[in-house]
């Protein structure tokens, strides 16, 4: 990272505001073109120069790209984290600043709460045939063979099956936890569930409404947590990974089921997914910046779409600060070491 494009990036003020909302997640360049209303090609040029100055990253996804910051105020390297700092610092002292940010992030609460609410629109109104849907991603039976294979013969404890639909996961691992909480944002969709769960004795199962984005429960309080081709749903899967590291007991495990990615766009539009996909990569970077240890994961192929199982365990605390601290290290040097 260099001093003179570093300023050169930040002496924009729409460059600015762009960073700070990517202090609190990453987002699509679209949103970002509809929260700071201008074009998106005039927006991709102001991205391209803060990927050129280091302070931010892109990542492709079917025909959108996505970015997120770069920098951090306690990482490397330090002329990033000094910007990072700076920024912060700017809209706590700076009120016509702190004005604009607050506004930005009021405008894309709104933008992604509108698309929330078509989700949301769009799972009551498949409810019923919401199993046969399930299928596009692939037949459920290889799937659920894997899922359990993963697992292995250990029991699963307080299991959380996030987005439950209609229940059919936590009907199947039910013989393996102790007790499984079906969480759902959607009424109908438990409304469905619990009346297959019904023959469940009424200590074993709990079905609860709730966002993923914030679980309403207290932290550490989970075994297992299972996402079934739900995560692709999260606006932002860090956060949503994030809120499920803080549920999950250290030495607990997590599973996603999701699909590879892919590029049919067709399913952002006719089924309300806000992700195609994700590469083991990315998912990898994920779930370790949770705060959990990937392991290897499954791969089931299928035609056209790939459904995949990552499977990880959640770090101690300190195992994961200090994990984060030498990835920061590692990701320092590689910047430092020249590449052919």
């Amino acid at each position: 990272m260099q001093i003179d494009p570093l300023l050169r990036a930040l002496s924009e003020p729409t460059r600015l505001r762009i960073m700070r909302l990517l202090a609190h997640m990453e987002l699509a360049v679209g949103e970002l073109a509809q929260v700071l209303g201008q074009s998106q090609p005039r927006v991709s040029r102001h991205v391209k120069i803060l990927c050129d100055a280091g302070l931010a990253q892109r990542r492709k996804e079917g025909s959108w790209v996505f970015l997120r910051t770069a920098v951090k105020e306690k990482s490397e390297p330090p002329l990033g984290a000094a910007a990072a700092q700076l920024l912060t610092i700017a809209e706590r002292d700076d009120p016509a600043f702190s004005a604009r940010c607050n506004e930005d992030r009021r405008q894309l609460a709104a933008i992604r709460d509108a698309r929330e609410a078509s989700a949301q629109a769009y799972f009551a109104s498949h409810a019923e045939e919401w199993d046969t849907l399930r299928q596009l991603h692939g037949a459920d039976g290889p799937v659920e063979s894997a899922l359990l294979t993963a697992f292995g013969r250990q029991k699963l404890g307080a299991l959380l099956d996030v987005g439950t639909g209609t229940g059919r996961m936590a009907e199947l691992l039910a013989g393996k936890a102790g007790h499984v909480t079906a969480l759902d944002k959607s009424p109908d969709m438990l409304r469905i569930a619990r009346a297959r769960l019904q023959s469940l004795p009424a200590d074993k199962i709990s079905l609860v409404q709730g966002d993923f984005t914030k679980l309403p429960f207290a932290a550490a309080n989970f075994d297992t947590v299972l996402f079934h081709q739900v995560l692709h749903y999260a606006q932002a899967p860090g956060l949503v990974l994030a809120e499920a590291a803080r549920v999950t007991r250290e030495g607990g495990r997590i599973a996603v089921v999701d699909l590879a990615a892919h590029d049919r766009e067709e399913l952002r539009e006719r089924h309300a997914h806000a992700r195609l996909g994700f590469a083991d990569e990315q998912m990898e970077t994920l779930l370790a910046e949770a705060g959990f240890a990937p392991e290897a994961p499954v791969s089931l192929p299928g035609d056209p779409l790939t459904v995949k199982i990552w499977t990880a365990r959640r770090l101690p605390a300190a195992a994961h600060a200090a994990e984060m601290a030498e990835t920061g290290e590692t990701e320092t040097q590689e910047r430092k070491t020249p590449h052919s």
